[in-house]
C-alpha cells in the first residue's frame, strides 16, 4: 500500500470518526433537552419557588464540572443527564414567574423557546454545512464572557434596567458565537468527545433562552 492510499485511508477514518461524534452529540443533546423539559414541567407543577430554583441552578453548575471530569467514562453519561435534570428543574420556577407575572406570559415563553430554536438551528446548521473553522473566535468569546460576567455582577448592585437589557443582548450574541465555535470544533475534528460537545452546546442554548425571556419580558412589561 503506497503513501497516497494510506492518506486516503486516514482521511476516510477521520471523516467517519467526526461523523460519529456529530451524530452522538446531537442525539445526546436532544435527549438532555427532553430531560430538562420534563424536569422544568415537574417543578412548575409543584410550584417550586425561586429560592429552590436558584439552589437547583447551583447544583447544575457544580454538576457541569462533574460531567467534564468524567467525560471519558460511562459516569459522564449518567452525570450529563443529572446535570440536564437539575438545569431544567431550575428554570421551571422562572418560567412560572413569567407566566404568572405577565398578561401574555405564555406567549413570551413560547417566543423565547422559538427564538432559541431558530438561533441554534440556523447557526449550528450553518457551521455543519459549511464546515468553516471558527477557531478565530476563541479570544473574542473568552474576553467577552469575562466582560459580561463582570457586568452581570456589577448590575446586581446597580440595578439599571437598560444596562440589564444590554447585558442580555451581549450574552445572546456571545452564546451564538459559542454555537458556531463549538459546532465548528466538532465537524473539524477539534472536539472528539461527544459528552463535552453536548454540554457546551446545551449551556449555550440554556443561556440564550434565559436571556431572550428577560428581553421579551422587559419589552412587554408586567401586569
Amino acid at each position: 500500500m503506497n503513501e497516497v492510499e494510506l492518506d486516503i485511508g486516514r482521511s476516510q477514518e477521520s471523516a467517519l470518526s467526526v461523523n460519529k461524534v456529530v451524530r452522538n452529540t446531537y442525539t445526546l443533546l436532544s435527549m438532555t433537552l427532553f430531560v430538562s423539559a420534563i424536569a422544568a414541567v415537574a417543578t412548575m407543577v409543584m410550584q417550586v419557588g425561586q429560592g429552590v430554583g436558584f439552589m437547583l441552578l447551583i447544583g447544575g453548575f457544580i454538576m457541569s464540572f462533574v460531567v467534564r471530569a468524567n467525560a471519558n467514562s460511562s459516569k459522564g453519561l449518567v452525570a450529563v443527564f443529572v446535570f440536564a435534570a437539575l438545569m431544567g428543574a431550575a428554570i421551571g420556577p422562572t418560567i412560572n414567574m413569567y407566566i404568572m407575572a405577565y398578561a401574555n406570559g405564555s406567549a413570551i415563553v413560547a417566543q423565547a423557546l422559538g427564538g432559541t430554536a431558530v438561533i441554534f438551528l440556523s447557526l449550528s446548521g450553518y457551521a455543519l454545512t459549511t464546515r468553516k473553522n471558527f477557531n478565530f473566535l476563541a479570544g473574542f468569546l473568552f474576553t467577552g464572557m469575562m466582560v459580561a460576567l463582570v457586568a452581570i455582577i456589577a448590575n446586581i448592585f446597580l440595578q439599571i434596567p437598560a444596562f440589564s437589557l444590554a447585558i442580555s443582548s451581549a450574552v445572546i450574541l456571545l452564546m451564538s458565537g459559542f454555537i458556531l465555535f463549538d459546532t465548528s470544533r466538532i465537524v473539524n475534528g477539534g472536539e472528539r468527545n461527544y459528552i463535552m460537545a453536548t454540554i457546551s452546546l446545551y449551556l449555550s442554548i440554556f443561556n440564550i433562552f434565559i436571556h431572550l425571556l428577560h428581553i421579551l419580558g422587559s419589552l412587554t412589561g408586567r401586569n
